[in-house]
């Protein structure tokens, strides 16, 4: 069954730009016939065991809630990685510092600072390669969360249903109770740019409604699954080569969603395990320089799937708009 989904991979990579910063893992083997010895390599089998990496940047106060939650969330023995990107300098650097000092002094936490900011992909494709072949599941969290008890042990019985499960996304709630729509369809030309264009202004018009997925909470596959709070199965995640790290923020979620399910996997919505998101605070830190990585990734992602010559008119428009929309957001901040 690997070999069929890896096919598809290969298929997937000649179309679009997969990340080289992580690479699958194989073990090689020799397989001898009469008179030859023929060296071949197989996919890594991986073990049951569960890690969460964390991908953090200043995280502050969020960080130990986020631990103190996890320990509630299962029943089960997690490895816990604090991928750190925090590199720039900081009036709350000492705050920030014994934060992540105090975090990796518990059981099972390991801190990696990783020295620069890679963006969140990145961040995250650096921690998942900490991990050994004992894990199959890996959690990839932003530390701004609050997990519901138990929430991660209803994400790993999912996997149960869903043998073909890449990916699964739990219910996220605002701090005020909302649900945020966290499983959506993917972006086609059409829907990005009617949401791009009349998502502020128009908040019902059709092209977002669809886009979001708004509906009541079921059990269910979508096109991609919000980057905040996500279980991967470790193969899954490996055979796409993990996250895009040219997506510094923003659309690394989207990205991964789809090259998921082009290799064969599934992305699974399971809105009977809950989490919180905080949000806010790393992208605070620089409010124009994130909505200007939005807005790059947002060209990124469509340029990656519409590409000749043909496309270049619209995707030179597409790029003119998301401009002067940034121009437009940003003049009084």
């Amino acid at each position: 069954m690997r070999g069929n989904v890896d096919g598809r991979a290969m298929v997937w990579r000649n179309a679009v730009p997969t990340p080289t910063t992580h690479k699958t893992p194989h073990r090689a083997v020799a397989l001898s016939e009469p008179g030859t010895m023929t060296r071949v390599t197989e996919p890594t089998r991986y073990g049951d065991g569960v890690a969460v990496v964390v991908v953090t940047y200043f995280p502050g106060d969020d960080l130990a809630r986020f631990l103190d939650t996890l320990e509630k969330a299962t029943t089960r023995d997690v490895r816990v990685v604090l991928a750190d990107n925090s590199a720039d300098p900081a009036s709350d650097a000492a705050v920030h510092n014994a934060a992540l000092d105090s975090a990796a002094e518990r059981d099972g936490v390991q801190l990696l600072r990783i020295g620069e900011n890679l963006g969140y992909g990145g961040g995250a494709n650096r921690g998942v390669a900490e991990l050994d072949e004992s894990y199959g599941w890996v959690v990839v969290a932003n530390p701004d969360l609050e997990w519901e008890p138990g929430s991660l042990d209803v994400l790993l019985e999912a996997t149960h249903r869903w043998p073909r499960g890449g990916a699964f996304g739990p219910l996220i709630r605002e701090p005020d109770g909302t649900v945020y729509p966290s499983a959506r369809l993917l972006p086609s030309l059409g829907r990005g740019v009617g949401h791009a264009v009349f998502g502020k202004v128009w908040p019902a018009n059709p092209w977002t409604r669809a886009y979001r997925q708004e509906r009541a909470p079921e059990e269910r596959t979508s096109g991609w699954l919000s980057g905040s709070c996500q279980l991967f199965r470790r193969e899954a995640f490996d055979s796409v080569n993990g996250f895009d790290s040219r997506y510094f923020m923003y659309f690394e979620d989207v990205d991964l969603g789809d090259r998921i399910g082009r290799a064969g996997w599934q992305n699974v919505y399971v809105p009977s395990a809950a989490v919180t998101h905080i949000g806010g605070k790393a992208t605070a830190r620089a409010p124009k320089k994130m909505l200007a990585a939005h807005h790059e990734s947002a060209y990124r992602y469509l340029a990656d799937r519409h590409r000749g010559p043909a496309w270049r008119p619209v995707l030179a428009a597409i790029k003119l708009g998301l401009a002067v929309r940034l121009k437009l957001e940003t003049r009084d901040r």
